[in-house]
């Protein structure tokens, strides 16, 4: 009986399968066009499943064990149960493999059934919850109705009734694995997922035998072409595959956990945000959610519809404006992701649409826009300005040298009193080094940054094509500055529009100084430190290693806090997040504060501006402040000669 009606089951459900694919492709396909790379896409698609997404999975090693278990033993064994009982072809040792395959599988299942007894508060219940059993399911009844095919059983062995049950307990996880994994379900994120690898939008996230990996600018949008929308405003907006990606999310919340707006009570959930995306898609509302809500907003309230807006001007709709402008662009969120979903990039399309269509950036978001492009700098200050901090400094201007080796990029901390003392540090770091640099004085404008941020895509472009034009005058081997924000923006966000350039953050430069030779410290004779690692500087650039190892040059031995590296929490200053100022239930710096806190340092050492601002804005702080930058200025040595002479003569 089951040799009959088996296959006759397992065809049945690839065609619905195959339907349901159809109908999700579809879906996706309503979105707006974006050229991928198809056939390398899919060639490219072992590697990065197997080594690039598993690098992430690897990072929760219970998780990643429960992954190498239940999906690798499932893609083999449901290509081996078509083969064997589909079409029949249980020779050799096929059927053996096929065992083998589903036991693999089973023994995965009852991982995942374990972490589902007691779920961590991030994971999505509802449906999610029946997901062990489809597992259990499909793999013990494909390995027991294997075990005929192999003569470890004879082939009628058990009655009709057995068969039945069998039967039913193949084609309920059949229908879990394969028709659930088109048409909706758990297991939709492993169609998903695989083709949102395949296709993903930044491909260059990817390992490549160049090494380009990481991938964090925004990408710009063409002001030129009138037909194009200007940012994203319903879910047909958004490109064809970022809609296969919001398919990708398994909902494991880790993006959730990591989320500082979420921690600290604003109306943020990233993984909601995804969810709601896809109920975008196919129109209706959030009611069947079932993980944590936005704080402060009840699940069932949201409803969307394909070609509706996302983000409504009255009443109703899948998002409120301000969980979009909660978010601090941090990138915690696609950092952790195991599907390497994209988040921030969604974010920002749909602020863009805000900003540049309807003018609504809440709070300060206007005024500060309107100061850029009056003023070239977000407070408004008179663009002359600039330079009255370093007035007794006399620094070299690059128009009048035309050619330096390195060319100081100020940033707007030059309009801070408190970062104008960074920067005054560093100028002193770079001469004691004897480094040929200049400034570009009262002609560096802005970065652009915080407009992009906000949304204000023209603005950002304005200004950065200007700065472009003045960087082209000149010549120098590379930029520094003291801001990741601005470092970011000048290495990986101008490329696109003409501006390709050497850039480094000061804690890197100040590192390849020291390492030369050119910078010699007194021993630290200060109290315990501990490190932020900004996420600018960070999650969005990689560098880590380049403040510790300054730290550890000048003898500090760093109190690394809980979360730090790529796991750093964020001060809450990036992505326009101060200006728009979304209440919470805390404030994030607060909390980056209390991480600070917990590690007993007497002093946190920072590399950013806004960083400096928003940990030096907590009350009752109790730990001192102090820029990287300042630190290796307070310990300079008269110079290395002087060293070297004193080692001579000793």
């Amino acid at each position: 009986m089951l040799e009959t009606l088996l296959p006759i089951v397992i065809l049945a459900s690839l065609a619905l399968a195959g339907l349901g694919a159809w109908r999700r492709i579809s879906l996706w396909r309503q979105g707006r066009a974006a050229p991928v790379a198809l056939f390398k896409g899919l060639m490219a698609l072992p590697r990065r499943y197997l080594v690039d997404l598993h690098h992430i999975v690897e990072r929760d090693r219970y998780i990643s064990h429960t992954h190498v278990a239940t999906a690798g033993g499932f893609v083999a064994a449901a290509v081996l149960t078509l083969v064997v009982h589909g079409l029949g072809l249980a020779g050799g040792v096929l059927g053996w493999l096929l065992l083998l395959a589903s036991a693999v599988m089973f023994a995965g299942s009852i991982l995942v059934a374990k972490r589902r007894i007691n779920p961590p508060a991030r994971l999505s219940k509802g449906a999610w919850m029946r997901l062990p059993k489809s597992l259990m399911a499909f793999s013990a009844g494909v390995f027991l109705v294997t075990l005929p095919t192999v003569g470890v059983l004879p082939p009628d062995a058990g009655y009709w009734l057995l068969g039945l049950v069998l039967l039913a307990v193949v084609s309920g996880g059949l229908a879990e694995m394969f028709f659930g994994m088109t048409w909706g379900g758990p297991m939709k994120h492993a169609f998903a997922g695989a083709l949102h690898l395949a296709f993903h939008r930044r491909p260059e996230r990817f390992s490549t035998p160049t090494g380009a990996g990481r991938s964090t600018g925004l990408k710009a949008l063409n002001l030129d072409d009138d037909k194009a929308p200007l940012g994203v405003e319903k879910p047909t907006d958004f490109t064809w595959n970022q809609r296969l990606g919001f398919d990708a999310c398994v909902q494991c919340g880790r993006c959730e956990a990591v989320c500082p707006a979420f921690a600290a009570g604003q109306p943020l959930n990233p993984k909601k945000l995804i969810q709601d995306m896809v109920v975008g898609m196919v129109g209706g509302s959030d009611a069947g959610y079932t993980g944590s809500p936005y704080p402060g907003k009840a699940v069932g309230e949201h409803h969307g519809d394909p070609h509706g807006p996302i983000v409504a001007r009255e009443g109703q709709a899948l998002l409120d404006a301000e969980t979009l402008w909660s978010c601090t662009t941090c990138r915690a969120c696609v950092e952790e992701c195991p599907m390497m979903i994209e988040h921030v990039d969604a974010i920002v399309d749909m602020r863009r649409h805000l900003t540049l269509e309807r003018g609504q950036t809440p709070n300060k978001g206007a005024e500060v826009l309107e100061n850029l492009i009056a003023t070239d700098n977000p407070g408004g200050f008179d663009p002359d300005s600039r330079l009255h901090w370093a007035a007794d400094l006399n620094l070299p201007n690059i128009a009048d040298l035309g050619q330096v080796d390195v060319l100081l990029w100020l940033g707007d901390g030059v309009f801070d009193m408190r970062n104008q003392r960074t920067l005054r540090a560093f100028v002193k770091v770079l001469r004691a080094a004897g480094v040929d640099f200049a400034v570009l004085g009262n002609a560096e404008r802005d970065s652009g940054d915080v407009a992009r941020r906000l949304g204000d895509e023209a603005t950002f472009q304005a200004l950065a094509k200007r700065n472009i034009a003045t960087l082209n005058q000149y010549q120098f081997l590379r930029i520094v500055t003291c801001d990741p924000h601005s470092f970011h923006v000048l290495n990986n966000e101008y490329g696109e529009l003409g501006g390709n350039y050497h850039v480094n953050h000061h804690s890197t430069f100040i590192a390849e100084l020291y390492r030369e030779g050119r910078l010699a410290f007194k021993p630290w004779k200060g109290g315990s430190v501990t490190y932020h690692d900004p996420c600018y500087l960070g999650r969005y650039n990689g560098e880590y290693d380049a403040p510790r190892d300054v730290l550890k040059a000048l003898g500090i031995e760093v109190r690394e806090m809980q979360r730090s590296g790529y796991r750093s929490r964020c001060c809450g200053g990036g992505g326009g997040a101060p200006i728009t100022d979304i209440p919470g239930k805390q404030r994030i710096p607060d909390m980056r504060m209390q991480d600070v806190g917990d590690t007993g340092a007497d002093l946190v050492a920072v590399g950013c501006p806004q960083c400096t601002a928003m940990l030096e804005g907590v009350v009752d702080a109790t730990a001192e402040v102090r820029d990287i930058a300042e630190l290796v200025a307070d310990a300079l040595m008269t110079s290395p000669a002087r060293v070297q002479a004193e080692e001579v003569t000793a």
